[in-house]
């Protein structure tokens, strides 16, 4: 059996910090707002139509951003970054089967 060095326990594997308790807050402080914006923008009826769509999106992809950024330390990552391509991988089969799905749908002859 091969003798393992003693990097398995805790985090000292990891390599980096995990981020300091200033991010968190601003993470914490940006997907509140970025939460607020689009539930006002709907239960207010400050928008209507595309323009509320296109805030909604906006705001749910900057969502994903903070959450990335500030929570999952995307950008603290060193050497091959396995988390960024898993990433770009899923979000690829997602958008492949969503796409695929609407055109399946908008081309059934059934409807």
């Amino acid at each position: 059996m091969a003798k393992h060095g003693s990097t398995h326990g805790g985090h000292s594997g990891h390599g980096g910090h995990h981020g300091s308790l200033k991010e968190y807050v601003l993470g914490f402080a940006l997907s509140i707002i970025l939460t607020i914006i689009p539930l006002m923008v709907v239960m207010k009826g400050w928008l209507h139509g595309t323009a509320a769509v296109v805030v909604l999106l906006g705001t749910a992809a900057l969502q994903f951003a903070v959450q990335l950024l500030f929570f999952m330390h995307l950008r603290e990552e060193k050497g091959p970054r396995y988390n960024l391509m898993t990433l770009i991988l899923g979000l690829i089969i997602v958008v492949t089967v969503v796409i695929g799905s609407i055109w399946i749908m908008t081309n059934n002859p059934m409807y």
